[in-house]
């Protein structure tokens, strides 16, 4: 349980200090997805 719990702790703490680089992934991965739909029109 302490495993789980410091594993979850150390995740969270990855999170809060990447959100934006998160962010920027996930919309660059949305653009691409998006020009692709637009291109197979």
């Amino acid at each position: 349980m302490n495993a789980l719990r410091s594993g979850y702790r150390g995740l969270s703490l990855l999170a809060d200090l990447n959100w934006d680089r998160l962010l920027f992934a996930g919309g660059a991965a949305a653009a691409l997805f998006a020009a692709a739909y637009i291109i197979s029109l």
